[in-house]
């Protein structure tokens, strides 16, 4: 589990393809107490240390890995975020982030305000049930606080300390983002689908949850 708290702007050393996996070597120069086998999110996407050094870590990227994710456009030079895995004790300064990306954005625009910008986000609109104003977003591993929304986009509001820390700063129009809705929001979907006539999955982005129901039935 992770927070979404960027802890440093790593680079890809090297991405050896194999067929449609990779072998990706990060530079990480921060890190210096790896353990074998443990969960680091690049990107927000959870992998696991196979071999490591003082400044370096490789890790394996499955076929469904690459290909639902942007980790199929990393290659030597790129910059990436990362994150360890929570610790017991830890500050949860976040929001809870389990590494899974649900599905890919795209950068639509992004415009000044202030000191901070503003990026706003296209993504599937079967998703955007998940995606609430004021509620948690993790894009490519960062925990950001949706700004707007709609039923197929989003805004966030990035400051600062955000641009200066992450690959935030780098994104373009047309970038491709790695997006991870509220797991909590997931849950509550699943368990309320038998009571609102709509699988869990279903592939519409209507859905039949309204305040007349959730009043209804207690909520």
């Amino acid at each position: 589990m992770f927070t979404g708290l960027i802890q440093g702007k790593g680079s890809i050393a090297k991405a050896e393809n194999r067929g449609k996996e990779t072998r990706f070597t990060v530079t990480a120069p921060d890190i210096k107490d790896y353990q074998q086998g443990e969960s680091i999110a690049i990107n927000g996407v959870c992998l696991t240390v196979e071999t490591f050094s003082h400044s370096w870590f490789s890790c394996y990227a499955s076929k469904e890995t690459m290909g639902c994710t942007n980790l199929g456009n990393l290659k030597p030079g790129s910059k990436v975020n990362y994150e360890r895995a929570l610790a017991m004790g830890d500050r949860l300064g976040g929001h809870i982030v389990s590494g899974h990306v649900d599905c890919l954005g795209s950068v639509e625009s992004v415009r000044p305000a202030g000191e901070s910008k503003i990026y706003r986000i296209k993504f599937p609109a079967e998703h955007g049930k998940f995606v609430v104003t004021k509620g948690s977003i993790g894009l490519d591993g960062i925990s950001l606080t949706v700004n707007d929304c709609g039923s197929d986009f989003l805004e966030v509001n990035i400051i600062p300390e955000t641009q200066d820390q992450t690959t935030i700063s780098d994104w373009k129009p047309g970038y491709p983002v790695n997006i991870e809705t509220d797991v909590i929001g997931k849950y509550v979907q699943k368990m309320l689908g038998p009571w609102t006539g709509q699988p869990a999955k279903s592939k519409s982005p209507e859905s039949k949850l309204t305040m007349d129901f959730l009043q209804k039935n207690g909520f």
